[in-house]
C-alpha cells in the first residue's frame, strides 16, 4: 500500500524507500549532484583543517590550478587522447575476440568444460605479471600499452558474456526448436537478441576495469598519458598532479559509462517503461 501523510496525499518522500520503487528525474538528479558535491565538501574541509599536510592533502582549487595548468603548459589534450585511445583499443580487441568465444562457451557445454576452467585461471593472475612478459613479446610500442590493458579486460569479459548467454530462458529456445528453427537459427534469432541488453551491460562494467588497468598499462616506457603522468608526479610529490590524473580518469570513465547507460536506453526502450 503506498504511504499517505495525514491528508491521505501519497507522501513522495516515503516512495522513495520502496523496494524497487520509482523516483521522480528531478529528485534522482538533486540526489546524484548530492552524491557528488559531499565527498568534493568533505575533501575541502579536510584539506583546509589543517589536520592534514598540504604535501598529502592538497585542496580542491589547488588541484584545479593544476588542471588549468597542465591544460595550458602540458599538453593535457594530448595526455587525455593517447590514454582514450590506449584504452579503447585493448577494450575494442577484448570485446571482439570475447563475444564469439562466449557465445560458444554459454551455448555449447563440450565448449564450457574446455575453455571455461582455463579462463577463471587466467582471470587470476595480476595483469601487472604480465609486463615483462608482454615487453619480450610485444615490445614497449603502443601495441604492449594495448595489450596490458586487454589482458585486463578479455578474460572477465569472456565469463561475464557466456554467463549472460547462458541466462537466456530455455523456453525461449526449446518454443523456436518447435517451430523448426535451425541451430544457427537458434544463436542468430534467438540467443544472440535475447541476450544483447544484458551484453551490453557487461560491456559498460567491463569499459570500466579497461579504465582501471590504464596506469598499469603506462609503466610499459610510456613517456605520456594521464597514467604516465600520475606516475611521473609520484616522483616529485606531485600530490595535486596525481589528484588531478585520478580525477581526469573517473571523468572520462564516468562520460564512458554514461555513454553505454545512453545507449543502453536507446537500444532497448521497451526494458525502461514504467
Amino acid at each position: 500500500m503506498a504511504a499517505r501523510c495525514d491528508s491521505g496525499i501519497p507522501n513522495p518522500r516515503r516512495r522513495w524507500w520502496v523496494i524497487r520503487g520509482q523516483i521522480g528525474r528531478r529528485d534522482y538528479l538533486v540526489l546524484a549532484l548530492l552524491g557528488l558535491l559531499a565527498p568534493l565538501a568533505a575533501w575541502w574541509g579536510l584539506a583546509h583543517s589543517g589536520w592534514v599536510d598540504k604535501v598529502f592533502m592538497p585542496a580542491p582549487e589547488e588541484v584545479a590550478t593544476r588542471i588549468y595548468g597542465w591544460f595550458a603548459e602540458d599538453d593535457l589534450l594530448g595526455d587525455i587522447w593517447i590514454s582514450v585511445y590506449r584504452v579503447t583499443a585493448g577494450f575494442a580487441i577484448s570485446a571482439v575476440l570475447a563475444l564469439p568465444l562466449a557465445l560458444l562457451i554459454g551455448t555449447y557445454r563440450p565448449l564450457q568444460a574446455l575453455f571455461e576452467p582455463l579462463t577463471d585461471f587466467i582471470r587470476y593472475m595480476p595483469a601487472v605479471a604480465f609486463i615483462p612478459l608482454v615487453m619480450l613479446w610485444v615490445g614497449i610500442e603502443e601495441s604492449a600499452k594495448i595489450a596490458i590493458i586487454f589482458i585486463g579486460t578479455f578474460f572477465q569479459m569472456v565469463l561475464m558474456m557466456a554467463e549472460d548467454i547462458r541466462r537466456v530462458p530455455m523456453a525461449q529456445i526449446e518454443a523456436a526448436q518447435t517451430m523448426g528453427a535451425t541451430r544457427g537459427e537458434l544463436i542468430r534469432l534467438v540467443i544472440l537478441p535475447s541476450a544483447k541488453p544484458a551484453l551490453l551491460d557487461t560491456l559498460r562494467v567491463t569499459m570500466g576495469w579497461a579504465w582501471t588497468y590504464l596506469v598499469v598499462a603506462e609503466l610499459v616506457a610510456a613517456n605520456s598519458g594521464l597514467g604516465f603522468a600520475i606516475l611521473k608526479a609520484q616522483r616529485f610529490l606531485q600530490t595535486d598532479k596525481i589528484f588531478a590524473g585520478i580525477l581526469l580518469i573517473g571523468l572520462f570513465g564516468l562520460l564512458m559509462d554514461q555513454s553505454f547507460r545512453w545507449l543502453h536506453r536507446k537500444a532497448f526502450p521497451w526494458l525502461y517503461i514504467k
